[in-house]
């Protein structure tokens, strides 16, 4: 990164700090004015910033801003609503999260003749996902029902991890490195080793990590200055050695917030501050990269079948098997279609469509444009809609009661 461009995204981040309290009662989310700034200012643009980033560099970014994002927004968790309420995060991660992407794979056969079966599975797949970062603005606003907020909390955190085995399967299929009758074992293997490694990687070190911490701020070894690293530390550990023995990072990361929460729950929030500054520092600079690297190239690739596909992604193929599978829950008809909407495409979304990237695949184009689209779309209808929905599911929540 060049000095110039150091200094613009300095000054940016500045300037939105400042403001951030009343920017997050507009509109206008993080999200969307820094992708928005990032593609203003970029090459497409004024041409005044120029983030010549390899998609290796976004994907590490991304996947960064998305570890640290996992574990501070599980280990904020409240544990009792969710126990409460476990049935519906259960019922989204088993029976909502397949069929998103057995639909988006429908919709896909319908759209896309130059893809094959296993190109359109991994499209889907790479789209079941829902982002922990631009739900932020849903999981942490005191008027949205407790148990909602805890239910997307978890849904958000767990369906990273379990996207990647799936992910993996087709592509492998996709690729031709693995053969038809050999994918129930693969992916048994594969699921078994990301889910199995991610979690006891998550849970050991941090459960290590945190009673050193803890016995080392009781003793006062811990400076202010150096006091918010420590989290940081265990998030990023955590992800990070799940991935280098190939398991899942983000599952490392979820679960390993969790048990940090629970840990560290009487100074919890006095740790947790600085590490969720650095999340969404992370993520906002993701999403300038996104904007500026990313965006223009969409406009001259885009066809009328990205974007049926794309409005079909964030709509019916997420809306419809939320508002089926939670029939007979306790949530009403307005929460399920709450919840059914705010199932918004992000990070996990960038990080699996470079890993689709970096497979050459026939039909890679399509299905990372597809892809970019997708997340743009999210960005900007979630990113508008958060605010006004939430109050509208407050007001009919109040009428309710009375």
């Amino acid at each position: 990164m060049s000095y110039a461009n150091l200094s613009i995204v300095a000054l940016f981040i500045f300037c939105y700090s400042i403001l951030s309290r009343r920017v997050a009662r507009t509109p206008f989310n993080g999200a969307l004015v820094f992708t928005f700034a990032g593609f203003v200012l970029g090459g497409y643009g004024l041409g005044l910033l120029d983030l010549a980033i390899d998609s290796d560099g976004l994907r590490i970014l991304a996947e960064s801003a998305l570890a640290l994002l996992l574990f501070t927004e599980a280990a904020g968790a409240n544990l009792s609503v969710l126990r409460q309420a476990v049935a519906i995060p259960r019922r989204l991660l088993l029976l909502v999260l397949p069929l998103k992407i057995f639909i988006g794979y429908l919709c896909g056969l319908l759209l896309f003749d130059d893809l094959s079966h296993f190109e359109i599975a991994v499209l889907a797949t790479l789209l079941a996902p829902t982002d922990a970062a631009l739900g932020k603005a849903v999981v942490t606003n005191p008027a949205v029902p407790a148990y909602i907020r805890e239910s997307l909390n978890v849904e958000s955190g767990l369906n990273d991890g379990l996207c990647v085995p799936i992910l993996f399967v087709f592509l492998a299929l996709a690729t031709g490195t693995a053969a038809p009758d050999t994918t129930p074992v693969l992916a048994l293997e594969l699921t078994l080793g990301e889910l199995g490694t991610g979690l006891a990687v998550g849970l050991s070190m941090t459960t290590v990590m945190a009673l050193v911490m803890r016995a080392a701020n009781a003793r006062g070894w811990i400076t202010e200055t150096w006091r918010q690293l420590p989290v940081i530390g265990i998030a990023l550990s955590c992800f990070g050695v799940a991935q280098w023995l190939d398991g899942s990072g983000f599952i490392a990361a979820f679960s390993g917030g969790l048990l940090f929460g629970w840990i560290a729950r009487q100074q919890k929030h006095e740790f947790l501050a600085s590490a969720e500054g650095a999340g969404d520092t992370l993520t906002l600079l993701t999403w300038v990269v996104f904007g500026a690297a990313v965006i223009g190239k969409l406009f001259h690739e885009v066809t009328w079948q990205v974007v049926l596909y794309a409005v079909l992604s964030l709509t019916v193929v997420r809306i419809l098997p939320v508002i089926l599978c939670l029939t007979g829950t306790s949530a009403t008809w307005r929460e399920r279609l709450f919840m059914g909407w705010f199932g918004p495409r992000g990070l996990a979304s960038i990080v699996f469509a470079v890993v689709v990237l970096n497979q050459n695949l026939p039909g890679g184009d399509i299905i990372i444009v597809t892809a970019a689209c997708t997340i743009l779309f999210s960005v900007i209808a979630h990113g508008i809609t958060a605010n006004r929905l939430i109050h509208m599911l407050r007001k009919y929540d109040n009428r309710a009661k009375r």
